[in-house]
């Protein structure tokens, strides 16, 4: 079982990167999380990675943190979901709003997911609920200040979307004021 790959950032093409490894480029397949925090080609990756073995091929998938590989094999367990639909979960929803939407059994958030129906959003809602993964997300986010929460639903109220609001929520030092903190994801927000 491949666990984790170091190496030279070769190539990068949504929602694939091509990381060299001594001379043996690894094709992984990543969620857009991920992806976002990549650093630039050339420089060194670490990748935590799932490996899957199917009668026709070898697939690695790679991401940032052992909570979002912890996620990922927690969603490949709900039937109905592959890898590609687990993907795209975690590109759509970071962790911890994945948690929140567990815990609550709020079925927008997860419709809102390309390629997840109503029906699916519901199996996956009922399976994971109680998971210690996403008990686990909404603990040490609750650990957090709930200022962060503040920002981001005045960041999704204006219009951005939950993959902007992430990037910019990571981007703000700790210990801000609320107006303060939106005012620099805005600031963030308008570079982008």
């Amino acid at each position: 079982m491949i666990g984790r790959i170091i190496g030279t950032l070769a190539a990068r093409q949504p929602p694939q990167v091509l990381v060299d490894v001594n001379g043996i480029g690894y094709e992984i397949d990543v969620p857009m999380s991920t992806f976002y925090n990549l650093p630039a080609l050339g420089e060194q990756v670490s990748l935590l990675t799932h490996h899957a073995i199917r009668e026709d091929a070898h697939l690695l998938y790679g991401f940032g943190s052992e909570i979002e590989r912890a996620a990922f094999r927690e969603l490949l367990k709900v039937s109905g979901i592959g890898a590609k639909t687990a993907l795209s979960v975690l590109s759509g929803l970071s962790v911890n709003d994945l948690s929140v939407a567990i815990a609550e059994q709020e079925i927008g958030r997860i419709v809102r997911v390309p390629g997840i129906g109503k029906k699916t959003a519901e199996r996956l809602l009922l399976e994971l609920k109680g998971k210690p993964v996403f008990a686990g997300a909404i603990a040490s986010a609750a650990g957090g200040t709930s200022i962060s929460g503040d920002v981001r639903q005045a960041l999704l109220a204006l219009g951005y979307n939950e993959r902007e609001t992430a990037d910019a929520l990571r981007q703000l030092p700790p210990d801000l004021a609320v107006g303060e903190a939106i005012r620099q994801a805005l600031r963030v927000l308008s570079r982008a």
